[in-house]
């Protein structure tokens, strides 16, 4: 079976400006790929010219085996998209968003449906003002899925929402990929994308830099396991040598955190703990943090700021 998304040699220039440099990767039915990098790094330009809203200027890219500048009306009623910017008219209400949205595709799915299911049926006299920002979002969503699509685009889709939203949010994406949906997402959070998708792209000044499923990158990586602790008194030089032996050492206030690598006899947490207690040094909410994808992508794409 071909895949959903096929791009091969994507480039798209701005100026002087490359924002997207020879990217090529397949999404397959079924799963929830996801695009991360720092502010500046491509994504949006990528995911705009797969959507269409955009020319690219060298590669090819087929959507369901077709080209989104030529087929754009065919594509239009077999794919969804939630943009990262979007709007509505603030006095329309939730029913008329989704009643109007709905005449313009040929075979779109019941939005009485889409409001039950995505909770917002007891919103749907509310006008789009007067949403909360997880509502809106919901509302984006559903207005995504109304030609029933077999893939559907989200862009940056829980960026400014709370933790509870968040976490709603994921839940419905996993429930499109259950109704046999493939789903291509951006995002900057790093915890949703190793949560949600199947596989990541890392993208850093428009080249695909790392692709595989969030484990693959992770234990790709061999980061260092992380052990954290408190102290209310210093350390002496004699434990902070022997530390110092275990693993890196960082401080911050009564805070120390000992980076090590997990490939070891004893683990790093015993000999921590083994040093502590043979010392009599009294510490207290101890704790361990493995390697995630947020190393990974520290790693692949530095730590300085963008723009």
């Amino acid at each position: 079976m071909d895949p959903i998304v096929q791009v091969e040699g994507l480039r798209k220039v701005y100026g002087a400006t490359v924002a997207v440099d020879e990217v090529s990767f397949e999404v397959k039915e079924g799963e929830i790929f996801g695009m991360v990098g720092p502010n500046g790094a491509g994504k949006t330009t990528t995911i705009e010219c797969l959507e269409g809203l955009r020319s690219p200027d060298q590669g090819t890219i087929r959507i369901l085996g077709l080209d989104p500048q030529r087929d754009g009306k065919i594509l239009r009623e077999r794919t969804g998209m939630q943009l990262q910017q979007s709007n509505l008219p603030d006095r329309i209400k939730v029913w008329e968003a989704l009643d109007l949205y709905a005449s313009f595709y040929s075979k779109a799915t019941d939005w009485k449906e889409l409001l039950i299911r995505l909770g917002l049926d007891e919103k749907r006299n509310t006008p789009f003002s007067k949403l909360s920002g997880g509502q809106k979002q919901r509302l984006f969503i559903a207005l995504a899925l109304l030609p029933d699509p077999q893939l559907v685009f989200l862009d940056e889709l829980t960026t400014g929402l709370d933790p509870q939203a968040r976490h709603a949010i994921w839940d419905l994406v996993r429930d499109v990929r259950a109704k046999g949906k493939t789903v291509l997402l951006t995002t900057h959070f790093m915890e949703e994308a190793e949560r949600l998708c199947d596989r990541v792209a890392i993208l850093n000044q428009g080249r695909i830099v790392a692709l595989d499923t969030p484990a693959a990158l992770i234990n790709g990586l061999e980061a260092e396991e992380r052990v954290i602790f408190t102290m209310d008194e210093g350390l002496s030089p004699d434990l902070e040598k022997a530390l110092a032996r275990a693993g890196r050492l960082e401080f911050q206030g009564e805070r120390v955190t000992v980076h090590g690598k997990d490939a070891r006899k004893v683990s790093l947490v015993s000999e921590v703990v083994s040093l502590l207690a043979g010392q009599g040094i009294p510490f207290r909410d101890l704790r361990t943090e493995q390697p995630n994808l947020e190393d990974v992508f520290l790693c692949l794409t530095g730590r300085k700021m963008r723009e």
